[in-house]
């Protein structure tokens, strides 16, 4: 009997002694359950936010990355996921996947495309989210401002602007005894004058051309970019004020006879050829051409020094100096679930401090005033052309959701005219047909 007494007196003390180690490290326990709990609670409330942009060159490709890790740093609560999509397929790959429900929860859109996704009602309005202090009065062009908004709404901010210039090689100047062009930006050589200098420096015996006046021939948004500005420039538009028809302006006198201009470069005059040897202007058989700021990097990337091999001018123009304008431009899907998150990446992008690191990087025109005054480098020659033929003389594309269908039907204008040399009005004329009827399904 005793021992059985002794075995339950021994288990009850055994009992309280578990049960006060319990008591003892309950608390130690709990503290670590919690760290976890946190822990994974940290992970789970980390906002992952899906950027899409068309792969760029490597100096954008490098600002893009620099960037997003320092908002990161900055922001440790989201996570940009950011896909590269080679431009030749972004537009489809963007559209496709709006439709399906699984695009980005924030996209890069080439601005005069802009309209096509705002009417489809596939991009947030910015207005909600524009303070003064963002700087969308006094800080931005106008022209740019113009160019992201459809409605009288803002739906994209921008990092940068474009325009583009004349570049001339300057060996094949030198050895026809032909003086340089003027650097000055607002003082372009006319169209007429350098047709004439055309002539003097091109030698097709020994396969030198004269001018490529607008990147030929190529495909995507290229042949409207380049090619618009002969329009703007010879005083008309290829749409009316509301873009609501091309009858009248793209069948004007002006525009016809700008027209007629571009087809004689390559088939009057013939200083222009419809088929240029690859790298024909870094390998001395083209004197001039039209290009991008980007251009000048690419160039001394493949051994060509300016001032030494080539020169910059500014654009030639016609009755008016005018060059195009719209870049890259960034906004947020409608159907994000995260707009707030989404909104602080884009300011953060488009500030000040990021702007300046981006155009450091890549030598792209800064859509900000301010970042151009404050580095040296866009205030200086040959840089400062870009820059103030995008601040003040520079157009933007037609603002309609009808935009992708006039850019095809300019490509298919000027290849009518100049590959297979069709005379110009009955080429206008089948244009503005086109253009008229994708018009009036839109209305």
């Amino acid at each position: 009997m005793k021992k059985v007494i002794y075995l339950i007196a021994f288990g009850l003390i055994i009992c309280v002694v578990i049960g006060y180690l319990i008591l003892l490290i309950r608390p130690f326990v709990y503290e670590q359950d919690t760290d976890s709990v946190k822990e994974v609670s940290g992970v789970e409330d980390k906002v992952h936010l899906k950027f899409w942009r068309n792969y760029g060159n490597s100096a954008e490709n490098r600002a893009y990355a620099e960037l997003i890790a320092d908002f990161e740093n900055e922001h440790p609560n989201i996570i940009i996921d950011m896909e590269s999509i080679e431009y030749n397929n972004y537009e489809v790959k963007l559209r496709t996947d709006i439709v399906t429900g699984t695009g980005p929860d924030i996209m890069a859109i080439d601005s005069p495309y802009l309209a096509l996704y705002a009417n489809a009602g596939t991009l947030l309005p910015l207005d909600p989210y524009i303070t003064e202090d963002v700087g969308i009065e006094d800080d931005f062009p106008e022209a740019t401002i113009e160019g992201l908004k459809y409605e009288d709404k803002l739906y994209l901010m921008p990092i940068i602007e474009s325009s583009i210039a004349l570049y001339y090689n300057i060996h094949l100047f030198e050895e026809a005894g032909v003086s340089f062009p003027d650097k000055d930006p607002a003082n372009p050589m006319t169209w007429e004058k350098t047709v004439e200098i055309a002539r003097e420096v091109q030698n097709p015996e020994q396969g030198i051309y004269g001018i490529d006046p607008a990147q030929g021939f190529g495909g995507g948004e290229a042949p409207a970019y380049f090619k618009l500005p002969f329009f703007w420039q010879f005083g008309t538009n290829v749409l009316s004020p509301d873009a609501s028809t091309a009858s009248g302006y793209l069948d004007s006198p002006k525009a016809v006879k700008a027209l007629q201009f571009y087809q004689d470069m390559y088939h009057k005059e013939v200083v222009a050829t419809l088929e240029l040897p690859s790298e024909a202007f870094e390998k001395n058989k083209l004197a001039m051409t039209v290009l991008g700021s980007w251009a000048i990097t690419e160039f001394e990337n493949n051994e060509l020094l300016l001032g030494r091999d080539f020169g910059v001018a500014p654009l030639p123009k016609a009755e008016q100096q005018v060059v195009p304008n719209g870049s890259w431009a960034l906004g947020i899907s409608a159907t994000t679930k995260q707009p707030e998150e989404a909104w602080q990446f884009i300011r953060y992008i488009t500030s000040y401090e990021a702007i300046k690191k981006y155009v450091t990087i890549t030598k792209d025109v800064p859509a900000r005033y301010s970042v151009a005054k404050d580095l040296p480098v866009f205030n200086e020659y040959p840089y400062n052309i870009f820059l103030e033929q995008a601040y003040n003389y520079s157009q933007n594309r037609p603002i309609t959701p009808a935009y992708p269908d006039i850019s095809k039907a300019i490509k298919k204008l000027f290849e009518d005219i100049g590959i297979a040399k069709r005379d110009v009005t009955s080429s206008v004329d089948e244009a503005i047909e086109t253009i008229n009827n994708r018009l009036k399904e839109i209305e």
